[in-house]
């Protein structure tokens, strides 16, 4: 019979756990948030470029000067934030990230030069670049307390954002002039900042469960990312967030290239009407978010290496139907199926580097990733130039394919040593 001590103290123990998974289930709804917040503010963004453009009297080339102020913007604040990452915390860099995000994108209406907007979009990228490392990481820690490769949803929680931001940017752009819309956007952004940024200031790190023992990867076990023995070393660990970093770049120029040429190419090539085109990144983005969603449970059941391969071949596979296909209907279901395939690649490359080495892991993948989305677009240019655009989009199925076969290649290297 238990003694009144034991009883009392499993008593405590059962509320210390409930209480620690109610902290964990409120910081996965605030990371989450983050990761909406990310896609809606982005993708309203860009649903005013082209009044923005006007406003500005940019030509085309000056333009897309401004527009690299994102890019490089964020590219070169990636490696910083993980450095702030490990100094600050995760949780407080994610909020001012975010908070910087929010706010910056009232900015962009504001300018009446390509010079201007170019230099505002350098502030607007630095908080994109910023948010992105920053809550990655804080997944990643979120990751290895749940034991549960749930990376998939946040992002797909970035993918519904873009949606939601696109659609509503759309809906509206008729009726409110750039300055205000994007002047409301900041403000319900910094709002869903602050709401999720005190749940994450308030709570602290979630600590690994179970101890710092590693969860091994099988074929047939969900790849929870943690860190094994054998990457424990730095030249071994630097190596292998290369290697997930060349996933992510694989993925992202898919992505890039299908925001960017996907109408062109079904209305240029396939005679599809200026609607039925803007269909093409629809279905993409659609299937993504669809993928995303179902991640976590396509990881719990075949593990990270057939996640990514599968992935990989399927993206591949549906791409070359995509660009090479004769009708429109065919090449909508292969964007569809490309975006399937390319679902989880990213969210699962970026949750094993920083499993690897923390922030500093997100921030180096990261960097290499988005340089894929800053190369597709003008590699698919200049090859569409010297062969056709059919041919030049067939290269985000040749690095898809790549991606899988990097994937199957390094499937021992991330594995606890002696299994």
């Amino acid at each position: 019979m238990p003694t009144p001590n034991k009883t009392r103290t499993a008593i405590l123990g059962a509320r210390r756990s409930v209480t620690a998974d109610r902290d964990l289930a409120r910081l996965r709804a605030a990371i989450t948030a983050f990761f909406f917040l990310d896609g809606f503010v982005f993708a309203g963004w860009v649903a005013r470029i082209p009044a923005i453009k006007d406003q500005t009297s940019a030509s085309e080339g000056a333009l897309g000067l401004a527009l690299l102020g994102v890019s490089a913007g964020g590219t070169a604040t990636m490696m910083a934030t993980g450095r702030l990452c490990r100094r600050f915390g995760n949780h407080p860099t994610t909020v001012a990230a975010g908070v910087l995000f929010a706010g910056s994108v009232a900015l962009p209406p504001l300018t009446h030069s390509a010079l201007a907007l170019g230099l505002v979009l350098l502030v607007f990228g630095t908080g994109f670049g910023a948010l992105n490392v920053a809550m990655n990481s804080a997944a990643v820690d979120l990751i290895a307390a749940l034991r549960r490769p749930v990376m998939p949803g946040f992002h797909a929680a970035f993918s519904l954002g873009g949606m939601a931001g696109a659609g509503l940017g759309g809906l509206i752009a008729g009726h409110l002039s750039p300055t205000r819309h994007l002047s409301l956007l900041a403000v319900f952004g910094l709002l869903l900042a602050a709401a999720a940024g005190r749940t994450l200031i308030s709570l602290p790190v979630p600590a690994p469960r179970g101890g710092a023992e590693p969860a091994a990867e099988s074929e047939n076990a969900a790849a929870v990312p943690e860190p094994s023995p054998g990457a424990q070393r730095p030249g071994r660990a630097r190596w292998l967030v290369a290697v997930f970093g060349l996933i992510a770049l694989c993925t992202a120029y898919g992505e890039g290239a299908m925001a960017d040429w996907a109408a062109l190419h079904l209305h240029q090539d396939l005679d599809a009407s200026a609607g039925l085109a803007a269909a093409g990144y629809s279905v993409f983005a659609l299937m993504m978010a669809v993928g995303r969603l179902t991640g976590t449970a396509l990881l719990e059941r075949l593990g990270q290496t057939r996640t990514l391969t599968t992935g990989g071949t399927t993206a591949a596979a549906g791409m070359l139907l995509g660009s090479l296909a004769p009708t429109v209907w065919l090449a909508l279901l292969g964007f569809a199926v490309t975006g399937l395939g390319l679902a989880n690649l990213f969210p699962v490359a970026i949750a094993r580097a920083g499993a690897l080495t923390g922030p500093g892991g997100v921030a180096a993948a990261s960097t290499l990733g988005y340089g894929g989305m800053l190369l597709g677009p003008p590699t698919i240019g200049f090859l569409a130039d010297w062969y056709s655009l059919p041919i030049a989009l067939t290269t985000v199925a040749a690095l898809a394919a790549v991606a899988a076969v990097v994937a199957y290649g390094t499937r021992n290297a991330v594995r606890p040593a002696g299994t």
